[in-house]
């Protein structure tokens, strides 16, 4: 009997689990509990560190798009470095790379408690030190996101999520509060000494984290392998496609409400800084309500509809905040605002984490967050300047139009499959020892023999259409399906590894999804015995 081959044993069954999950039910778990609490610090710190600067650059000039650049700076780092920080969130001890990014954070906001202490604080200045602020978020996200899946059953994912949500959105009321009322009592810096202390000390909560970090026996990747692989992924992954298109259209017309609302609020009946924090906060509150609510709503409605819901509610608080008169017709649209932007990213974000099994989790979560935040500060700086050379009400209009008609064409357009594949590792083992020495170097080339019935090419073509994008979503760079002219039932698959080391990490990377197809394809095979695979090195 050959050796058994996972290009080529049956699907695990699925434990049975619960069927009713509250939304507080992952805070039963300690490790959860506290890390949790950990992002709810660390989120404060970011809403206090934006708001401080963005009303800092309102005393510093009052030209829409200087404003509106400062939520670009912030987000633009995390669209730049978001594969790179993923991939070594993949690759490194995710705690100390947690802890690491606090420290920096940390850091830059000892930067800016310098810079306004001396005076010497400019709109360019505090620009580059948003930016540096948003690479320690661009470092910090994609290894939080790897993390949760770790510490929650597949099951309590969706309620995680939510519950970090209800941090970030518990964040934008605390944050803009707590800085609203340094910023009014004692000044800007203070707001930036805070941020230093309180993020030092969610480090130190992180390190009481005892996780273990299990070594790859195949040692780590190489981080441009470990790159092009992330990015292969997610090409192969239908579902993936679909989600970083809505949430990319999403983000991109919703953040014209938040990177023009500093505007807003001085322009309402009254506004000033304490005007700007409300209208923080209640879009914060509608967030948290909502996110209570999302286990219901997730039963009521399929995903695409929660989308197509929170975009159209996201829009008419958009358009309703263009021509707010009064804070009284203000705080209700930022209330709904909040519970539509909750539900469209937790629905998306949903989608990815179940569409990402632990190997690429990290990476693949990074693109996710550079969809969001390149959306965001490329958003952010054509709403900014569209309302330079127009008006606020103009900006936000278009703004709010284009985003529903925008989601339509994309639910309608780029299809998702519509099924949850089972991403977790596959309980099977098997054998890739060669009887012969291990190549060194050199491109691995795997044939896999099939018979095939003539009368079922059709189908098997279909199976093997699937085949190849799982083989290249594993890592494989290259993929071929080859019919033999003289045997009509003779199909050979041809599938190429960067080297011998490779051809191992994607063996190690097989799920039970996968082996469920390999299942299907087995089905097509005629014979008593299993396809015949055959290895070769590419001499060189």
């Amino acid at each position: 009997m050959p050796p058994i081959s996972p290009e080529e044993t049956p699907l695990p069954p699925l434990r049975p689990e619960p069927a009713r999950i509250g939304a507080l039910t992952p805070l039963k778990l300690p490790v959860f509990r506290m890390l949790w609490s950990t992002w709810l610090i660390a989120n404060i710190c970011m809403w206090m560190n934006d708001v401080a600067a963005a009303w800092m650059m309102t005393t510093l000039t009052t030209t829409p798009i200087w404003v509106a650049l400062v939520q670009s700076a912030s987000t633009l780092p995390v669209f730049l470095l978001g594969l790179p920080s993923g991939a070594l969130a993949d690759i490194l001890d995710r705690r100390r790379w947690l802890v690491a990014t606090q420290f920096w954070l940390a850091g830059v906001a000892i930067v800016l408690c310098a810079a306004v202490a001396l005076d010497v604080m400019s709109a360019p200045l505090l620009l580059a030190l948003t930016f540096a602020n948003g690479i320690g978020l661009a470092l910090r996200w994609p290894v939080f996101s790897a993390i949760v899946p770790e510490l929650v059953p597949r099951i309590q994912l969706p309620a995680a999520l939510g519950l970090n949500g209800i941090a970030m959105n518990a964040s934008r009321i605390i944050g803009p509060l707590v800085a609203g009322a340094l910023i009014a009592s004692a000044g800007t810096v203070w707001v930036f000494v805070l941020n230093a202390v309180m993020s030092v000390a969610s480090g130190f909560i992180v390190l009481r984290w005892r996780r273990e970090h299990t070594p790859n026996p195949l040692g780590r990747e190489k981080l441009i392998s470990a790159m092009r692989v992330g990015v292969q992924f997610v090409r192969q992954s239908q579902r993936m496609r679909a989600v970083l298109t809505r949430i990319s259209i999403f983000f991109f017309h919703s953040t014209a409400l938040l990177a023009l609302l500093p505007l807003l609020a001085r322009g309402l009946q009254g506004g000033d800084a304490g005007t700007f924090t409300l209208l923080l906060a209640a879009m914060g509150a509608g967030a948290i309500v909502a996110v209570l609510f999302l286990p219901r709503l997730r039963q009521a409605y399929e995903r695409d509809q929660l989308v197509l819901r929170g975009t159209m509610v996201q829009s008419l608080a958009t358009a309703v905040m263009a021509f707010a008169p009064n804070v009284w017709v203000a705080v209700p649209a930022m209330l709904f605002g909040g519970a539509a932007w909750i539900t469209v990213a937790n629905s998306l974000a949903v989608s990815a984490q179940l569409a990402l099994p632990d190997w690429v989790r990290a990476r693949g979560m990074s693109m996710y967050q550079m969809a969001i935040m390149g959306a965001t500060a490329i958003g952010a700086a054509i709403w900014g300047q569209v309302a330079t050379v127009s008006s606020l009400q103009l900006s936000l209009s278009i703004a709010a139009a284009s985003g529903t008609l925008l989601m339509l064409a994309a639910l309608r357009y780029v299809l998702d499959h519509g099924t949850d594949d089972d991403v977790s590792p596959a309980q099977v083992g098997w054998s890739t020892v060669p009887s012969h020495k291990v190549p060194d170097d050199g491109r691995i080339v795997i044939n896999v023999e099939y018979l095939i019935d003539p009368a079922r090419a059709a189908s098997f073509h279909l199976v093997m259409h699937q085949t190849r994008r799982t083989r290249l979503s594993e890592g494989a760079i290259g993929w071929e399906l080859l019919h033999d002219i003289t045997q009509p039932e003779r199909y050979v698959e041809q599938i190429v590894d960067a080297s011998w080391t490779e051809h191992l990490r994607r063996f190690n990377r097989a799920t039970a999804a996968d082996l469920a197809l390999r299942e299907r394809r087995l089905a097509f095979h005629m014979g008593e015995d299993p396809p015949v695979v055959t290895r070769y090195v590419v001499q060189r």
